[in-house]
């Protein structure tokens, strides 16, 4: 049954107001209001950096609990990043339920609960959901059983609901991010990538949901795919894009080809599997490509998110690849700039060229001989993202040491049960690498050339999203369940709290009624820890939850 409840609409019809202004003619990253955090990231720069700086390294050791809402559904977690407009924070849980809060006491003002295919329940990637998108008088999910689904900012009424993936032929071809404005088209990405598929990107007309265009991830060239394997080479692109107003252009990054571990049926390059992608939002065309894993074999997508920033006057992109590599590419051309090393334990390649970006010496998985590739397959880093900090000129960011030992095997999609993971794997486990136990750290980097400033140690991998504020502040949720305070200069802890449970969404910053806020969503989930705890056996240990936390100053 789909539910939808609301309370105090005069603050949501504020809110609306201020919502549908963001995104008059423009991006919202234009027209945002310093106290809000309007998109995924905060704006389209992907910097995750708020302008507030009532909370500072003076006062920091003041913060206390304003408010704590219960998302009542703990599966997976809590993994969204929540959005602050107009004094009214939204957010996401596991099976697509949404949130409207007063901003200052918690309160519900809506919710939305939506109906979902029972087949979603036999999904690897079901459950959990990574937040929302407001714009438009509308508030965006997508949902577990392949739709987009608009809700009216001020109630919560669905508005609409577009079918774009069949969960009967494709179920794991979902939306677990939520889609993205670039003015009035609304652009989604399904997961996918791991499975006997082939993945689109779609763009929707954001009033009405009608499907404008799809972009075909794989590539219609026989060069690139060989024989059939077109036809299940997955290919998926299911982080959040980011439109840049500068250019016009929206740009997402895509996953891994499928079978993610044995490439011996698909020798070509794979295109646009493992690449950065600027399309037009208006058309869905291409515009520019850079492929950092071509016919990857290791796993290693190319969906995190990117930096927009300013190098020497040129507009450059930053981009984190769970190869451990970060590339800088030209913005309006996707030409390389550089490359630097952000693993400390990297062996699928000796290295990756600074002036094109070409891989050096690639280390591949085998048929039936089990090898160590490091990073494994869960990255240099999580999905979570960094945060960068105009003050500092620092890019802030969790990352971890282990690695896996891999076999290729045969897989015959025609004898796959329903629901199935196309790996490709007749061996599979996570080690520690050869120098040494496994290891985390959340560290602060000079982002263009890849220098280290500061680093602090972590026992488990930081799976959190990072917040930089104006208040000389860096915040990060591990998974243990504490939020930590440091300041952005030295990396020196200067406050933390423990909230129960892993931080496994992205921490934001508001203001309200004056005053501002750090909301923290706290509820561990997700496959990493289960995965990952042979190398990380304390992963066990941790508590499962599904709380927003929001903290202020007096």
């Amino acid at each position: 049954m789909r539910i939808t409840e609301f309370k105090r609409k005069d603050r949501l019809m504020v809110a609306a107001a201020v919502g549908l202004g963001l995104l008059a003619g423009a991006s919202a990253a234009w027209a945002q209001d310093d106290g809000d955090w309007g998109e995924y990231h905060r704006d389209y720069r992907g910097w995750r950096y708020s302008p507030l700086d009532q909370i500072s390294t003076q006062n920091v050791k003041k913060l206390r609990v304003a408010w704590i809402h219960q998302a009542g559904e703990i599966a997976q977690g809590l993994q969204a990043t929540p959005l602050a407009v107009g004094g009214v924070v939204y957010y996401s849980a596991s099976n697509n339920r949404v949130f409207a809060l007063d901003a200052t006491t918690g309160e519900e003002i809506w919710k939305y609960i939506p109906e979902l295919d029972p087949i979603q329940e036999q999904s690897l990637f079901g459950f959990y959901n990574r937040g929302v998108s407001v714009g438009r008088g509308k508030v965006y999910v997508g949902s577990a059983d392949g739709r987009v689904i608009a809700l009216d900012q001020k109630t919560g009424k669905e508005l609409w609901a577009v079918q774009l993936t069949d969960p009967k032929r494709c179920n794991g071809c979902n939306f677990t991010s939520p889609p993205q404005l670039a003015n009035d088209v609304l652009i989604a990405g399904p997961t996918g990538g791991d499975l006997a598929q082939h993945g689109q990107i779609y763009g929707l007309d954001a009033d009405t949901g009608e499907k404008l265009w799809a972009f075909e991830v794989l590539r219609d060239s026989p060069e690139s795919w060989p024989g059939d394997s077109r036809e299940h080479g997955g290919g998926a692109a299911w982080l959040p894009g980011q439109f840049d107003p500068e250019s016009g252009l929206f740009i997402m990054g895509t996953s891994n080809p499928a079978p993610d571990l044995n490439a011996s049926g698909r020798k070509g390059d794979n295109l646009y599997t493992g690449s950065i992608l600027a399309l037009s939002p208006k058309t869905g065309k291409l515009v520019w490509h850079h492929q950092e894993v071509p016919m990857d074999t290791w796993d290693f997508d190319s969906q995190y998110e990117v930096l927009m920033l300013d190098k020497e006057g040129e507009k450059v992109l930053m981009h984190l690849n769970k190869g451990g590599f970060v590339t800088i590419l030209d913005r309006s051309s996707g030409k390389v700039v550089n490359v630097w090393r952000l693993a400390q334990n990297v062996n699928w390649v000796k290295d990756v060229d600074t002036k094109t970006g070409a891989l050096v010496g690639r280390h591949e998985p085998q048929m039936g001989k089990p090898d160590v590739f490091c990073p494994s397959v869960l990255g240099a880093r999580s999905w979570n993202a960094g945060a960068y900090s105009p003050q500092t000129g620092l890019w802030y960011t969790n990352a971890h040491e282990f690695c896996m030992k891999v076999a290729s095997g045969k897989q015959d999609v025609k004898d796959m049960a329903f629901s199935q993971p196309y790996f490709g794997v007749s061996a599979f486990d996570f080690v520690p690498p050869p120098d040494g136990k496994a290891s985390a750290r959340l560290a602060a980097y000079e982002p263009l050339s890849g220098k280290q400033v500061w680093s602090v140690d972590y026992d488990l991998p930081g799976l959190g999203g990072v917040l930089a504020t104006a208040g000389g502040l860096v915040f990060n949720g591990d998974s243990h369940g504490l939020v930590h305070a440091y300041d952005n200069r030295s990396g020196e802890e200067l406050w933390k709290f423990n909230t129960g449970s892993g931080i496994r969404g992205g921490i934001i910053s508001y203001s309200a009624a004056g005053k501002q806020y750090v909301l923290v969503p706290s509820g561990f989930g997700s496959l990493f820890p289960g995965f990952a705890s042979s190398v990380f056996p304390a992963f066990k240990d941790i508590r499962g939850g599904a709380a927003l936390i929001a903290f202020v100053v007096d």
